[in-house]
């Protein structure tokens, strides 16, 4: 038998305990909901619950897999009928057993983004339409939003229905299903035949739902039409946390479920087992600002803690130097390894200056919720010409950028070419050396290698090398539909310069271009972990949801980036949805928060004037203490800043 009692606090013990009816569980952060639940469905075991019986439902493998094995671990024994699963895992087990009533065959394919693209472009075809006059991308979506119903056919969509119903109805032919379909073709499965939903209401008796405030309209219809018999169901989740409304999430499905089980019961955890009293009393005045909510108060056993400490550095430059150094001083200050560090940005935009701070400072770093700033394929690029520049006997780099932008060397071309570098026993450069019709690619190589070498500075040879290669025009041509992907690129490689050119001021003569290469293999190889204990985390938001660090810095804190200007544009209401990813940051922090502010930003080649978020304002000031990088400012001085700031701007235009 589990120990209830003794292994749950109060709250939790009774979320456990009480297994028949409906329950609502709102589940604060860090409050051991994953716990929560698990001891609950161990309970249900021990009851006599078959494990057929129960079905828990969560939003990602990785979450599913843990709470099953948290229950096996609780009861001692294996559960090969207990269903832990996704929603989509879920939708798949449903249509390998039924999808027949709908005229599918059960050995349907599923259809992932890159095949949906395909079909969508396939389709378009057999219409008589051009592919290359769509933009594949936001068609597709728009697919899934008219499919889940996120969306309906309007004045300025209405053109693309003929492609909408002939994709569908190539995916029937094809006997196949796209992702959405997971979720929609149960629906209309258990809608259209009543004896299937039958089936499985029999079956599931007892549901579970985690993470309830991030589920969409569609994964509340499938999940209330199965509960709608038995009423055995509870749900958990926090409408605190809810960041996701972009990829349909509803936190107002809480509301709901409220209305469709009148007989619910309300269950709050509220005992914080993460973060340190300050920090838990910043995130409460924070989030108590936002009117749509559950009232809920965390709290910790744990002790008052230490003071945030909130900066205002000069530039994003300054702000990452502060984030590395401070870094380094508390690994050796207080002995942590690197995976205690998290570093939380509003979005991938703001990791450049971070990521080149970190490599510096010579701190292993890994980039989770959107790709490293060396990684993307632009950076990559560059970084193959100068490996090329200064290596033309690295043939991986040199087949990387051999076509890119484009000069007409075929596949054919470079079998010639390579089949040469066998035969002469040499490199693939040195080869086409060999060939008079590759002399411009040979030349344009060695006289830049002739450039970065000889001392001239290399951000300005880089500046060059870009411009003579004609990569805008080839970002322009390659995204013809997507003008503004080709100029967020471009800007990425003007911020790849400007690293170039702050490194190079920053070292002495004798390092070289060999150096910053070898440093960014170095630093950002794949490793899972070093030898020194791991890597800092760098991340969205977004994609810290879940995660806890002891020490967190929450960099560019500022108007416009959280809040996010488009985000307010686009909708003013959204700032609560934003006032709730502040406040998702600022939870992650178990033992220290750091938050930064930038007085200016770089945007392209210019710097931008910032303003303080507004959300800091929320945090009551005694919680706050003064940071290395300036001294905290009131709104007023704020504000007198920026106009000083703008004064010297117009002075300097005139």
């Amino acid at each position: 038998m589990v120990d209830l009692e003794h292994k749950l606090n109060p709250e939790q013990c009774l979320t456990a305990r009480e297994t028949e009816g409906a329950f609502l569980v709102i589940a604060g952060a860090g409050s051991g909901k994953t716990r929560t639940i698990t001891y609950r469905i161990a309970n249900m075991l021990d009851k006599g619950i078959p494990q057929s019986a129960i079905l828990a439902l969560t939003f990602t493998n990785k979450a599913a897999r843990e709470m099953a094995d948290r229950v096996k671990d609780l009861v001692g024994r294996k559960l090969p009928k207990l269903t832990v699963s996704t929603f989509h895992a879920f939708g798949v087990r449903v249509l390998r057993e039924s999808i027949s009533h709908l005229g599918f065959k059960e050995n349907f394919s599923i259809y992932d983004q890159t095949d949906k693209m395909a079909l969508i472009k396939e389709t378009a075809r057999s219409l008589k339409i051009d592919p290359a006059e769509l933009n594949l991308y936001n068609l597709a979506n728009l697919f899934s939003d008219i499919k889940t119903g996120r969306s309906k056919w309007d004045d300025d969509t209405r053109q693309y229905r003929p492609i909408y119903d002939e994709y569908n109805e190539l995916l029937k032919l094809y006997n196949a299903v796209d992702f959405d379909d997971l979720i929609v073709l149960p629906i209309k499965l258990f809608k259209e035949k009543p004896e299937v939903l039958d089936k499985y209401r029999k079956r599931y008796r007892y549901i579970m739902v985690d993470e309830f405030q991030d589920t969409s309209k569609i994964q509340y219809d499938l999940v209330y039409l199965l509960a709608q018999e038995s009423r055995n169901i509870c749900v958990v989740g926090d409408d605190d946390q809810s960041i996701y409304s972009w990829r349909g999430a509803n936190y107002e499905n809480i509301v709901q479920f409220e209305k469709d089980f009148p007989e619910v019961k309300e269950i709050k955890l509220e005992q914080n087992y993460r973060s340190t009293g300050t920090i838990l009393d910043a995130a409460n005045s924070i989030i108590a600002h936002n009117t749509k909510r559950k009232k809920k108060n965390l709290w910790s056993k744990s002790g008052e803690g230490n003071p945030i400490e909130l900066c205002y550095p000069d530039n994003e430059i300054k702000e990452a130097q502060f984030i590395a150094e401070t870094i380094t001083l508390l690994r050796v200050q207080e002995d942590l390894s690197y995976e205690n560090f998290g570093i939380l940005i509003r979005t991938n935009s703001l990791a450049a200056s971070i990521e080149d701070a970190l490599l510096m400072e010579g701190i292993p770093y890994a980039v989770s919720g959107g790709q490293s700033f060396f990684q993307r394929k632009e950076i990559k690029d560059i970084i193959a010409y100068l490996r090329v520049i200064t290596n033309p006997d690295d043939d991986i780099s040199l087949l990387r950028i051999i076509n890119t932008p484009r000069r007409g060397i075929g596949k054919k071309a470079l079998e010639q070419i390579t089949e040469l570098g066998k035969k002469e026993k040499c490199s693939v450069f040195a080869a086409m050396g060999k060939l008079e019709k590759y002399e411009d690619f040979v030349n344009l190589i060695n006289s830049y290698k002739g450039r970065f070498l000889s001392g001239e500075n290399m951000a300005a040879s880089l500046t060059a090398l870009v411009e003579e290669l004609g990569y805008w025009d080839y970002l322009v041509m390659e995204y013809q539909k997507n003008e503004k992907e080709a100029k967020w690129k471009y800007k990425n490689i003007l911020t790849f310069i400007n690293l170039l050119d702050r490194w190079e001021k920053e070292n002495d003569e004798e390092e070289s271009i060999y150096s910053y290469l070898n440093k960014i293999t170095l630093i950002t190889r794949d490793d899972d972990q070093d030898s020194e204990g791991g890597k800092v985390a760098l991340m969205t938001i977004h994609a810290a949801k879940g995660l806890e660090f002891r020490i967190v810095f929450l960099a560019g804190c500022e108007d416009e980036i959280i809040p996010h200007k488009r985000a307010i544009e686009e909708d003013p209401a959204n700032i609560e949805e934003e006032r709730r990813l502040f406040y998702v940051a600022v939870t992650r922090a178990m033992d220290k928060l750091y938050i930064t502010s930038c007085k200016m930003r770089r945007h392209l080649q210019d710097s931008v004037i910032c303003l303080p978020s507004r959300f800091l304002e929320e945090i009551p000031a005694q919680l706050i203490q003064k940071g290395d990088e300036g001294k905290q400012e009131s709104p007023e001085e704020a504000e007198k800043r920026v106009m000083e700031q703008f004064e010297k701007l117009r002075a300097k235009w005139k």
